[in-house]
């Protein structure tokens, strides 16, 4: 049977083996990760002397500092590494190699912390591992911008080439910057699918192999340090804004998405229509059903809402098609092993960890209730007027980060995949972020009203 499709799982080290790899390597330094509610990478450097109480679970960080985690009198929390994500960074200095684990948060008296994003991601899966499945697959599209650097080394917003969708130098002149990005992935197990230049000037996408959910999550979060690290060896900032320029195309984050069990796909039938299951259309239906809930974590932050609007082939109608590209739900034409969907809104400003699981819990209740979901949309969309798209029931997603959190705070589903303690951080920081945004007064304001008013 071909192997296409499934997913060999990472390799676990033993604490044995990463001893000795860290001696021959001559690893200096060990760089403990994980993520905050944000999505940001945070991390605890201790020097290789420490490496066996890091093997036992013993380095401690101060939860009180992360943001959305906890208050300062509970703020003693343990990082335990996952052994799997043992990894060499490729780039060395003066001092030494850095080797890296991706860590779960641990309460001090040893207890998952309900507050990790990760540790949620596994409780989600086991989750979907108790229906039955294996394993839930995740192929991220991740799009990013290249800025120069002004003569400080901060970040501009000058582009480094004039380029557009597969163009090459001397237009693309990231190509080069790109490459060393794609060279140095590979050298840290990464198998790269393609590299291109994106639609917009200075727009760059990198696809690599998907891999079930936690892998999944941990390969964004790698790729994300991967890529702005190297960029900057060659003068540019690398930004995953979702919109940083005015008047082109945002980035986005697609995830291709596809279910297994002990069988197989479970997306795929060979009689089914159009070779779909009925698994895939409830899971599909799930995705639709939850959609503007899902919106508040795929696309987290204000900025998200300046590329969710039409004109510049992001998704804002919410609907599914098999032929084209304007609904939020493609379904690519692969079929067997390789049968997925693909969900197009997602940016890459999201928390991988929270926006798998809550894509997974959302799809796992369209298969528990039996969903259907309604006919697909093979026209344009964006073409379409509003009466029309009304007499098809294709609903928009929210329009405003203010919206989502409102979609977000009425769906039981996708706030039981966050758990209460996330789900009430995460709309606290949410909150105040779309309020301190209402404060602000921007220079389209002033240009609009000022003299006018």
């Amino acid at each position: 049977m071909s192997t296409k499709g499934i997913h060999m799982a990472r390799k676990v080290f033993t604490a044995d083996e990463i001893r000795q790899s860290v001696q021959e390597e001559n690893v200096q330094f060990l760089r403990l990760m994980f993520t905050d509610i944000n999505g940001m990478i945070k991390n605890v450097e201790v020097p290789v002397s420490q490496l066996e109480k890091v093997l036992s679970n013993k380095v401690t960080m101060d939860g009180s500092s992360i943001d959305g985690f906890v208050r300062i009198e509970e703020s003693d929390m343990l990082l335990y590494p996952d052994l799997s994500t043992y990894l060499i960074f490729p780039w060395g200095n003066d001092h030494g190699r850095v080797a890296r684990f991706i860590c779960s948060v641990h309460l001090s008296d040893g207890t998952p912390f309900a507050g990790d994003p990760r540790n949620n991601l596994i409780r989600q899966v086991d989750i979907m591992k108790q229906s039955g499945y294996t394993s839930f697959n995740i192929g991220p599209e991740p799009e990013f911008f290249l800025f120069k650097l002004d003569e400080n080394g901060q970040p501009t917003t000058k582009l480094n080439d004039k380029g557009s969708y597969f163009d090459f130098a001397p237009l693309d002149l990231g190509e080069n910057c790109r490459r060393d990005i794609v060279l140095e992935l590979e050298k840290m197990g990464f198998e790269v699918e393609a590299s291109h230049h994106e639609v917009a000037p200075g727009q760059h996408e990198i696809d690599f192999k998907y891999a079930d959910a936690l892998e999944a999550a941990d390969n964004i979060q790698t790729f994300k340090l991967v890529v702005k690290t190297i960029a900057r060896k060659h003068g540019l900032y690398a930004t995953f804004m979702p919109k940083p320029l005015h008047g082109i195309n945002g980035s986005g984050m697609h995830i291709n998405m596809s279910l297994f069990n002990q069988q197989g796909n479970v997306f795929y039938d060979e009689d089914g229509e159009e070779k779909l299951s009925d698994t895939a259309m409830h899971f599909l239906a799930g995705l639709l059903t939850h959609a503007r809930a899902l919106t508040a974590i795929n696309n987290p932050i204000v900025n998200s809402y300046k590329r969710l609007v039409p004109g510049f082939e992001a998704p804002v109608y919410i609907a599914w098609s098999g032929h084209n590209r304007s609904p939020l739900i493609r379904v690519p034409s692969a079929r067997g092993l390789s049968t997925r969907l693909e969900l197009r809104s997602v940016d890459p400003a999201a928390n991988p960890y929270l926006a798998i699981a809550a894509i997974l819990a959302a799809g796992l209740d369209g298969v528990r209730e039996g969903l259907q979901p309604e006919e697909a949309v093979d026209r344009n969309i964006y073409r379409m007027r509003p009466s029309e798209r009304k007499e098809n029931h294709i609903q928009d997603l929210p329009s405003t980060l203010h919206n989502a959190l409102k979609a977000l705070e009425d769906d039981d589903v996708v706030i039981a995949s966050m758990g209460d303690h996330l789900f009430q951080s995460f709309m606290d920081s949410k909150s105040m972020e779309w309020m301190a945004y209402r404060q602000q007064v921007g220079d389209w304001e002033r240009d609009q009203y000022l003299e006018l008013y």
